[in-house]
């Protein structure tokens, strides 16, 4: 059997090594770098674009779990991750050019699997095919899928964090501390009083935005991924309890919780940059540099990416999917990470082991379908049922099925749930 997979993203690349690994014969179809999405910036595979964050490693959390049972899994891009790890407290953050490096090194190398530098318009439906091009598919083969799917492609809007050097931040004012103490402290805080951040708030609102097309302007911003300035319109302690919360902190100038605070994540494994945690944003770039310059400690802050806005696209997985991820009307034809509605790093790199399996799975009659205790299993039976207004979903807690007995303790309930779910993914292997 050969297997083509289009694109090499985490979806793409977790979906060729776990097929590489069961003897398969893959052709890998990447566009780069003969024509850039949007938001890619190099000819590296799996690049991350948003966040170099894969969020918490603790495994009674949802992201947590999600790569606990990864890991379970034989997860080929979290092996590389642990490779590239940087200091993030109890997530597991990495060094993003390194990452991408090394996963396409080691695709590259594999035998079995051979790459086409190329863009791919249309799906035979008869060929066994992985459609793991991301949520920035567009242009002929996003008409293609149009077809194949029989239903219009939805979209919404992503927008990324602005990221600024190390050496620019000034040190008197910002504070290094994990919430909660969690871990090492490796945030850096900057804390905002009363007064300073009701200016900052309302510089804000009043800044000017980077101009949408015409044929964007009635999309629909995702709340994951929302604009902090668009947060911000619904209130003025919005931010407050989102983003810039500061429960879980003290400020040790003050000895006091700061009224507000702004989180800054180290980058890269040098620490020599740092993003802006939860500051995704389309304000102009001058904007950007002007309010965000009123964040205690970043006032003389120097921007190597300001925050952009890009466009993605998902399927209406609910109609088109089945469970094992495959198309009901063409069913050699599978889907896989952020196009099928699933949120997040780790969730689309889940997808391509997901689909590999399933595909490897019915070609011998029976599919293994990761019970709904599980956070694998939770996020697909989320993207496959049945649902009036389908968005997309990244691991939670709130998607796994209640437990047995009362736990009123949050994080012993948590565990439980954890639990139960490694055990359910044991039965799969």
């Amino acid at each position: 059997m050969t297997v083509k997979i289009i694109g090499a993203g985490l979806a793409g690349c977790e979906a060729a090594i776990a097929l590489a690994n069961a003897g398969v014969e893959v052709q890998l179809y990447e566009q780069r770098p003969k024509k850039f999405s949007p938001a890619h910036k190099t000819e590296y595979f799996a690049e991350l674009v948003c966040s170099n964050s894969l969020k918490a490693d603790r495994v009674n959390s949802a992201a947590g779990l999600l790569k606990e049972e990864m890991r379970k899994l034989n997860s080929f891009t979290l092996k590389v991750a642990d490779e590239c790890r940087v200091d993030a407290g109890g997530a597991l953050a990495v060094d993003r050019e390194l990452f991408s490096k090394k996963i396409t090194e080691r695709v590259k190398a594999n035998p079995y699997i051979t790459i086409h530098y190329e863009e791919v318009k249309e799906i035979n439906p008869s060929e066994h095919t992985i459609i793991a091009t991301g949520p920035l598919t567009e242009g002929e083969l996003a008409e293609n899928i149009k077809q194949l799917t029989g239903q219009n492609s939805l979209t919404f809007y992503d927008a990324a964090a602005p990221i600024i050097t190390a050496d620019s931040i000034d040190y008197d004012k910002v504070f290094a501390a994990s919430r909660y103490d969690r871990g090492e402290a490796d945030y850096l805080n900057c804390p905002f009083n009363k007064e300073e951040y009701e200016l900052f708030y309302e510089e804000l609102i009043k800044a000017e935005r980077a101009e949408l097309e015409e044929f964007e302007k009635d999309l629909t911003v995702y709340e994951g991924c929302m604009p902090v300035e668009v947060m911000a319109t619904r209130g003025v302690d919005t931010l407050r309890f989102g983003p810039m919360r500061p429960v879980g902190l003290k400020n040790p100038a003050t000895g006091h919780r700061p009224w507000a605070n702004l989180q800054l994540r180290k980058e890269n494994r040098e620490g020599s940059l740092y993003n802006l945690v939860g500051f995704q944003t389309n304000l102009k770039f001058a904007e950007q540099k002007r309010v965000f310059g009123l964040i205690p400690g970043l006032e003389k802050a120097e921007y190597v990416r300001y925050g952009v806005m890009h466009r993605n696209t998902f399927i209406n997985s609910p109609i088109a999917l089945n469970i094992s991820m495959n198309l009901k009307a063409h069913p050699c034809v599978y889907f896989a990470g952020q196009i099928t509605g699933t949120e997040g790093y780790m969730e689309s790199a889940m997808g391509g082991i997901l689909a590999a399996k399933f595909l490897l799975e019915a070609g011998g009659g029976e599919v293994k379908i990761p019970s709904e205790n599980t956070m694998c299993g939770a996020l697909l039976r989320y993207i496959t049922s049945p649902t009036k207004d389908f968005q997309p979903m990244g691991a939670n807690m709130g998607i796994l099925p209640p437990l047995d007995i009362l736990e009123k303790d949050k994080q012993k309930r948590y565990q439980f749930l954890a639990d139960r779910a490694l055990q359910d993914i044991e039965r799969i292997l």
